[in-house]
């Protein structure tokens, strides 16, 4: 297994000083935090409950118990695959709460991701002619319908192998399945899609379910203000 490697902001600050800052309180440490994961975590909310709303409010929840629970994070694990983690398991009590059924909702049915969409690079590189640019929104939200759509088992696979491009290691450490787990149904959520909306899916996926800086702005602000109602004395 590969050792976990140490995330860094671009003033220099890793994830492990993070993490140790956050031990102590410190909420300044804790923004930062937040804004470095904020889209993967919503990602993968978003994947599994399929909705705008109560993905944010998963991932706000789950932000809480990341600060409360600082403490308890070991250093040889990735402090993102801790923080998806926690996420997909309040997302998949949010899920049993709205389904109202009896029993549990295996976390291998819920969950997906294996290779990097084909022509994603070739499309960043390549400037988008000004008349594309409407035609790309629509394709777009074309593909979350789509990927939407996708039985439970494949979805949120999908989202974090394609669309947050982890590796198949740290899929399969973030839901608890095997690699070979992972690398099956990311191959058949992608067939689906594929069959679905054909050539154009490589050229969407980038921005399927875009996380613009309001909505990590609201995230931010809302679980910063819950923390100094409960904890008035961090410091700011």
């Amino acid at each position: 297994m590969k050792e976990a490697v140490a995330m860094t902001t671009p003033d220099g600050t890793s994830d492990s000083e993070l993490a140790r800052r956050i031990v102590g309180r410190d909420t300044s440490a804790f923004e930062m935090l937040m804004r470095r994961h904020n889209r993967l975590l919503y990602r993968t909310a978003r994947g599994i409950l399929r909705d705008d709303h109560e993905a944010e409010d998963c991932v706000q929840e789950a932000y809480l118990q990341a600060y409360r629970s600082m403490g308890s994070f070991r250093e040889e694990a990735k402090l993102s695959t801790w923080l998806v983690r926690i996420v997909i398991n309040f997302a998949l009590e949010k899920l049993r709460r709205r389904k109202r059924e009896e029993g549990t909702v295996a976390l291998d049915n819920v969950v997906d991701l294996e290779q990097h969409l084909d022509t994603m690079s070739a499309m960043m590189s390549e400037p988008e002619r000004p008349d594309a640019a409407a035609s790309r929104h629509e394709l777009r939200k074309l593909l979350e319908s789509k990927i939407d759509r996708l039985p439970d088992s494949f979805r949120t696979v999908f989202i974090l192998r394609a669309l947050e491009e982890l590796s198949v290691e740290e899929t399969a450490l973030c839901l608890g399945v095997p690699e070979a787990t992972v690398r099956s149904r990311f191959f058949r959520a992608r067939s689906q899609l594929r069959e679905a909306i054909a050539r154009d899916v490589d050229l969407a996926a980038e921005e399927a379910f875009s996380f613009d800086g309001a909505r990590c702005d609201r995230i931010v602000a809302a679980v910063l203000e819950r923390i100094e109602r409960c904890d008035p004395q961090a410091p700011d």
